[in-house]
């Protein structure tokens, strides 16, 4: 019998106008791969690759968080690791309370149920490139033409359990499970 593993990750997808509002400063950069429009998202926690009895268990828990609509703003750039040879260029979010809440509450929930806890500390962004030796001149001028980039607000009132798969020149995701935020009474 074959185990068949899930890669898996949560995240929050965005509206149409903020994705055309990124895709609009994508500049011809050699070595630079730009993250098409269907793949930009919020990452919110990577669960890795999972057998099917744990993406059950994973829903079951995902279920409970709760938390009430909330609005966000992708605001500047940046890139990844912060030392070295620069591997991911992103836009990142505005400072808001309530995302870092709902993130902890998410890792609380996922740990208590057994799964691993998420060694890194959670830095809102949203991958916009993925860079193989880029000329670092290049990629500053990307950085500070975009320093300043801001888009309007949009409403949070759902996140997504998603797959990857992976192919040779990108991942494609699909959608697995939504979980729609509650009214006023939810406490994030």
């Amino acid at each position: 019998m074959t185990l068949i593993l899930k890669r898996l990750f949560l995240a929050i997808d965005l509206p149409e106008r903020i994705i055309d509002d990124i895709s609009a400063t994508y500049m011809a950069i050699p070595g630079v791969r730009w993250t098409g429009e269907e793949q930009l998202h919020l990452t919110l926690r990577f669960f890795g690759e999972l057998p099917g009895d744990r993406e059950s268990a994973l829903i079951k828990v995902l279920s409970t968080v709760a938390a009430r609509p909330f609005s966000l703003q992708v605001k500047g750039t940046g890139f990844f690791p912060p030392r070295g040879e620069t591997r991911v260029l992103w836009v990142g979010i505005a400072q808001e309370p309530v995302l870092p809440r709902l993130v902890s509450a998410i890792e609380t929930s996922v740990v208590q149920a057994g799964f691993k806890r998420e060694p890194r500390k959670f830095t809102g962004h949203i991958t916009v490139a993925r860079c193989s030796h880029a000329p670092s001149d290049r990629l500053a001028e990307y950085l500070i033409a975009n320093s300043l980039f801001t888009t309007e607000s949009f409403e949070v009132n759902a996140f997504h359990l998603y797959s990857s798969h992976l192919g040779k020149s990108h991942a494609t995701y699909t959608r697995e499970v939504s979980f729609t935020f509650g009214g006023s009474n939810s406490p994030l």
